[in-house]
């Protein structure tokens, strides 16, 4: 088989691609029931979409709505498709493209477990502070830290506590607003 008709991960693998992958931030504003998360997950399950991030919450109770945060990585083409799709849902309101419409803030919270005791263990607790880590627990053997901020600071965070004896981590997904005085 020619390798430009090779599967890349894309319902849409017989098209050439020209167009690189691309990471986008989508926010989706929805009505507040039961299943709409599955039928956007599902959306972008069969058409082979990739989630790299989901974050759901109600934000507006007394309306009902919930926003949908998930970042994606995809052509320019295919994230079109995306965009259009969900458009289409019937309790989606709004489909932003956070990336597309400028510098978005982006933050993600993150448990950090580290166990370790001596040296390592003085040097974890040095560390989280010059990366504003909280301690939320703490034992003779082992720290849980809590850190917030960009993806890139935590997986910076999570790559300098593994040699001092990282156990575990669990990461929110990604939390994302536009700038300026705009809502969605």
């Amino acid at each position: 088989m020619n390798a430009h008709l090779q599967p890349s991960g894309s319902a849409y693998f017989l098209a050439a691609e020209t167009q690189t992958a691309e990471r986008h931030t989508l926010s989706v504003l929805v009505d507040n029931e039961p299943g709409i998360l599955a039928r956007i997950v599902g959306l972008f399950a069969a058409r082979g979409y990739n989630i790299d991030s989901l974050t759901v919450s109600e934000t507006e109770h007394d309306k009902g709505l919930s926003r949908i945060t998930v970042v994606t990585v995809a052509t320019p083409k295919v994230l079109s498709q995306i965009k259009l799709q969900l458009e289409r849902l019937v309790p989606v309101h709004r489909v932003h493209d956070l990336t597309a419409e400028g510098k978005a803030l982006e933050r993600e919270l993150a448990l950090v477990k580290v166990a370790s005791t001596g040296e390592p263990r003085a040097e974890a607790l040095r560390l989280a502070d010059a990366y504003r880590a909280q301690i939320v627990d703490a034992t003779t053997e082992s720290f849980v830290f809590e850190i917030t901020g960009k993806p890139s600071k935590i997986d910076s965070f999570i790559a300098i506590m593994m040699p001092l004896g990282l156990v575990e981590v669990v990461r929110t997904g990604l939390a994302a607003i536009s700038r300026g005085p705009e809502g969605m």
